[in-house]
């Protein structure tokens, strides 16, 4: 409602009280006017009504929702089901156009107003958490790996001769096939032992380097939040390297965003060398649906390159999550979560120091992973690799999600390459173990509850282990909590490890 209509309102209500409501209602306003002039997240987050208003005066500037709106086009926002439109708040053409997914579409000003603010907000989280030069990002609405390749195929237009990545080894499948879909030959460099972490091979990325040539390498590709016992890599050596040998540097920054240390290695590495682009997820680091993640960089010209690259308009369900989220949150409730996921991890951290001692086992020392933490499984006895197997259903089974346990000598063939001991980071590290992560939303009573069974589990391997009946060492545990997933669990226990010496 305008000043017109409150006028008339007055002639139906007192004045008095259409005043009161006027002035409510520019209190929202007021919210939404210094974001639109700021470009940044507001402190405190906002209520979900100042959102919804928000929304819907967005919406309404798009043709599909205009009161005499004629469309006679094969694209004009035409939704069949109610419930979808809804799912959108009516949000129905996406952002970009065909040429640049950041591009303004001039049937649709209200998203793409969505796209420019979500991308403003985004940069501003950014540098809040950590990197203060970074110049310009995007939303682009594909996870992580397709968002790698899609930086990948713009350099390949400024480095045509080029057809090899250069990679410090990090066993995770996304990251691999990104290089493998653009089209580029990746060269793993293995990662080196100091102490428990497996770290950056420097003299072997730049021995690898002179051998190519630069003009063959398109870029190296970086890794910052990664599983223990692998670390960051070390990227102000890798920029130095980088602009030393003029080859392009692309990090993956995957959940870096909710570490200061991961932000802080970037920064860094920006400042002393060269980084190109650093490509970090949305529901890993934001709390939002799988589908979305954000390029952003130093050099403002390279990103818009990027963008310009995507093909095609794109779905603005991510850039809406993202918006609603960091709207709610506010900068203040950003960061107290940020604070939160440091508590967690040092409280994890002593959570599985003190369980892992009960057992004869340790927490791998990994100083230099701010996340991701490791218990050695080195005592389950002499039929190992099936105690492995066997904790690692368990803990699924009575539904722990997340952690996940690593054998020895693993071998995965990934797009033709064949990695061995695939999960640890590198062909042979010392000892099986088990990860944990400490990642941003996580609570006090998620701790708690991992460790309750993960104390279960481990009782009930080592029995089995020593050759004890499995009933009798079940009928032992204390089935106070969680009864129903413990009878649940050891159904498909039983399950699991029929399948496991079937296929052994």
């Amino acid at each position: 409602m305008n000043r017109e209509s409150f006028a008339a309102g007055e002639r139906l209500v007192s004045p008095a009280y259409v005043r009161q409501g006027c002035e409510a209602r520019r209190s929202h306003e007021h919210l939404i006017r210094l974001l639109l002039e700021k470009g940044k997240c507001p402190e405190d987050g906002w209520d979900e009504s100042t959102l919804e208003l928000f929304l819907h005066e967005l919406a309404i500037m798009d043709s599909n929702n205009f009161l005499g709106n004629c469309g006679v086009g094969e694209r004009e926002g035409r939704v069949a089901s109610a419930l979808v439109a809804r799912r959108h708040y009516r949000f129905i053409h996406g952002i970009g156009r065909s040429g640049d997914i950041s591009a303004v579409q001039p049937k649709a000003a209200g998203s793409s107003l969505l796209n420019k603010i979500t991308n403003s907000l985004v940069l501003d989280i950014i540098k809040l958490a950590g990197v203060p030069t970074v110049t310009n990002c995007f939303v682009v609405p594909m996870a992580t790996g397709m968002s790698l390749t899609l930086c990948f195929l713009t350099l390949r237009h400024k480095r045509p001769k080029a057809k090899y990545i250069i990679w410090p080894r990090i066993d995770q499948k996304s990251c691999f096939k990104s290089m493998i879909t653009a089209g580029f030959e990746p060269v793993v460099i293995e990662n080196v032992l100091e102490g428990d972490e497996l770290r950056t091979d420097l003299k072997a990325v730049e021995a690898k380097v002179r051998e190519l040539g630069p003009d063959s390498i398109l870029c190296v590709h970086s890794t910052t939040s990664c599983f223990a016992p692998r670390v960051p890599d070390r990227l102000e050596e890798l920029a130095v390297i980088c602009a030393n040998y003029g080859i392009p540097h692309i990090v993956n920054n995957a959940y870096g965003v909710q570490s200061s240390k991961c932000m802080h290695l970037i920064q860094q590495g920006a400042r002393v060398g060269r980084i190109d682009a650093f490509v970090q997820s949305l529901d890993k680091n934001f709390m939002v649906p799988v589908g979305g993640a954000i390029i952003a960089g130093f050099n403002d010209s390279f990103i818009q390159e990027i963008s310009k690259m995507y093909p095609g308009r794109a779905s603005a369900s991510p850039s809406l999550d993202v918006l609603i989220t960091l709207l709610s949150l506010g900068s203040n409730g950003y960061k107290k979560l940020l604070k939160e996921r440091k508590e967690m991890f040092s409280y994890l951290s002593s959570q599985l120091k003190k369980l892992s001692e009960n057992y004869n086992e340790r927490l791998l020392h990994t100083p230099h992973n701010p996340i991701s933490l490791a218990v050695t499984l080195k005592t389950l006895g002499e039929h190992q690799d099936r105690a492995i197997t066997q904790l690692g259903s368990m803990l699924f089974t009575r539904q722990v999600s997340g952690a996940r346990v690593v054998p020895l000598g693993s071998v995965q063939t990934v797009s033709g390459h064949t990695f061995r001991g695939f999960m640890s980071h590198a062909n042979h590290y010392p000892c099986s173990y088990l990860n944990a992560a400490a990642a941003i939303g996580m609570k006090t009573q998620d701790v708690d509850l991992f460790m309750k069974r993960l104390d279960k589990c481990l009782k009930i391997v080592r029995k089995e282990q020593n050759k004890e009946s499995n009933a009798s060492g079940v009928d032992n545990y204390d089935k106070t909590e969680d009864v129903g997933i413990e009878e649940m669990a050891l159904k498909l226990d039983n399950v699991l490890l029929d399948t496991y010496q079937n296929s052994s």
